[in-house]
């Protein structure tokens, strides 16, 4: 079955994906850790299977989500002669959910580390970069019947997806012109 424009049918992109999942997820919790400076195992993504274990009562950690994917209205469509590539802008909402004695301190410390434009170098490395950051909340949870301090902060990013498919340019078409 073929997978370019040489044959009619569906195409499928040829190339590597982009970062989805849990391996996107991994490097936002990466990045979260890195500038909020909580130590490993404290930034937890959540809404997992199996859900993981969440940190003790007295504990300062952060609970994430990519609760938001939303592309540009006109990707574009950028024509090779092997193939072809189709571009667009994706948005990233991450909610960040800091827990704990010291969790607004520490969601205040990330707030205002995201806008380091050396931190944000950083996360250009994984093709994403800081678009928005939202207002910090205060939303108290109760969890196995203690009320934990919890903030809200929801963050934005932005990254460029690259699909590649094999649309094939027209070099050259057999045909033959002839009268006047």
């Amino acid at each position: 079955m073929s997978n370019d424009s040489k044959a009619a049918g569906y195409l499928t992109p040829t190339g590597p994906p982009p970062l989805y999942d849990e391996a996107l997820e991994r490097e936002i919790s990466r990045w979260i850790r890195a500038i909020s400076g909580l130590p490993p195992g404290m930034v937890l993504p959540r809404f997992t299977d199996p859900q993981t274990q969440i940190p003790t009562n007295g504990t300062t950690w952060c609970g994430f989500g990519i609760s938001e994917f939303t592309s540009d209205a006109f990707p574009a469509l950028v024509p090779g002669e092997e193939s072809s590539e189709h571009w667009e802008q994706e948005s990233l909402a991450v909610l960040c959910c800091f827990y704990g004695p010291a969790g607004q301190q520490t969601a205040t410390r990330f707030r205002a580390g995201i806008f380091i434009s050396q931190n944000n170098d950083e996360l250009k490395r994984l093709g994403l970069t800081l678009w928005q950051c939202g207002k910090m909340y205060s939303v108290p949870e109760l969890i196995n019947n203690q009320w934990v301090r919890r903030y809200d902060l929801t963050v934005r990013l932005r990254r460029k997806i690259i699909r590649e498919y094999g649309i094939k340019s027209i070099a050259e078409a057999p045909v033959q012109f002839f009268g006047e």
